[in-house]
């Protein structure tokens, strides 16, 4: 049976950077969806962006499609609008799944969740950027973002990269009872992953803790893993819906 995936990409990227899962999934005979964020889209003004503003178009985007029974998957930032969405589209979702994702608490925000050094460098980045956005230097980009890809990969992807809302990772996310859900939550994560996990981090990764009940799939690769590793990321998603 066919099964309907909206696909969520984190900051920084737009529903471009699903396109090779996306297209695995969809040989696969399933319904793919990957809406760009508000502010990351070519010619899209990001002044007024914040967390609702993105929450509220991926709602909008579901229920102005009329989308049911859909696989919900987030990367990375995108787990916050996952999880804020989420309790809107209770009634037509048949599961959520976190990739190398944030799994937000009450108040939390991306900043707060990151090293504060690199929350640092963001602030400074918006502060200068004359329209409170952010952006990700190639060299932080190239070794802990996507350092299992070649030189020239590594550039063209970055070149992709939007200048992102910094509201979006400053706003507190919202509080979520994920047991309250009532769909099966599932988490999937690279072993290499620099970009959220400390050299010291434990394994599975933390935010997977966070969701009751949830079953963890390890993947290799980096952070980018959607790009890097696409096949390794199809299959573990189309895993979970053979299994729930």
């Amino acid at each position: 049976m066919a099964e309907t995936f909206v696909l969520v990409h984190g900051a920084w990227h737009g529903g471009w950077a699903w396109r090779p899962v996306g297209a695995r999934l969809q040989a696969a005979g399933h319904v793919v969806h990957a809406p760009t964020s508000p502010g990351l889209a070519p010619g899209d003004d990001p002044a007024g962006v914040g967390l609702g503003v993105a929450v509220d178009a991926l709602v909008e985007y579901v229920e102005r499609r009329d989308l049911h029974g859909v696989t919900l998957v987030g990367h990375s930032w995108g787990g916050f609008l996952l999880s804020a969405a989420a309790p809107q589209l209770a009634d037509r979702l048949a599961r959520l799944v976190y990739i190398n994702a944030f799994v937000p608490l009450d108040g939390e925000s991306m900043v707060s969740l990151i090293p504060e050094r690199a929350a640092a460098l963001y602030a400074q980045l918006a502060a200068a950027s004359g329209n409170n956005t952010t952006t990700i230097p190639l060299e932080l980009w190239k070794t802990a973002f996507m350092q299992d890809a070649g030189p020239e990969t590594q550039e063209l992807v970055h070149s992709l990269l939007a200048p992102h809302p910094f509201a979006t990772l400053t706003d507190p996310a919202p509080d979520v009872d994920y047991a309250a859900l009532s769909v099966p939550l599932a988490s999937v994560g690279s072993r290499d992953d620099r970009a959220m996990l400390a050299p010291d981090s434990p394994w599975p990764p933390p935010f997977a803790s966070r969701l009751p009940g949830g079953s963890f799939t390890e993947i290799g690769g980096s952070h980018l893993s959607i790009l890097t590793r696409p096949a390794e990321v199809a299959a573990a998603v189309l895993a979970l819906t053979d299994k729930q």
